[in-house]
């Protein structure tokens, strides 16, 4: 047993779970600790970081989904992207560490599609281009 496993193994005893989640070009650190529901990202609160409510209730779906609301307090640190990639990227997370914590969560969160990352990026602009597709204008004359 490595050093690395031999920490995951002793943080799964103490309660703690980590999983990385990313979409688009925004990458979250989540760590859940068994507790009362407490919820910081990058050191606020989740409404406070998360203002538009949307983004609120797409993070909640995988804790609701394996009714894990509120027995876990979760600690995201999460960068790159704009808010809505910010918020699927905890939401990916959140549902990696739920596996964690126990593997019979998995079926439920696969099925609702919380497991598969999503790799959509901003296609790179090319030279002699506008914009990554867009050409410039064609005159004959």
């Amino acid at each position: 047993m490595g050093i690395a496993q031999s920490i995951k193994a002793a943080d799964k005893k103490a309660g703690r779970f980590y999983a990385t989640g990313k979409r688009k070009n925004a990458i979250a650190r989540v760590w859940l600790t068994r507790g009362k529901g407490l919820f910081k990202v990058n050191g606020e609160t989740m409404e406070a970081y998360f203002a538009r409510p949307i983004a609120q209730l797409m993070i909640m779906q995988p804790l609701q989904e394996v009714e894990a609301a509120g027995k876990f307090d979760i600690n995201v640190a999460v960068h790159g992207g704009g808010k809505s990639g910010q918020a699927g990227a905890v939401r990916h997370g959140i549902s990696k560490a739920l596996t964690e914590v126990d593997e019979a969560n998995r079926p439920a969160l696969k099925k609702r599609g919380f497991l598969t990352r999503d790799a959509r990026v901003v296609e790179r602009k090319k030279y002699g281009r506008r914009k990554a597709r867009r050409s410039t204008q064609f005159s004959k004359r």
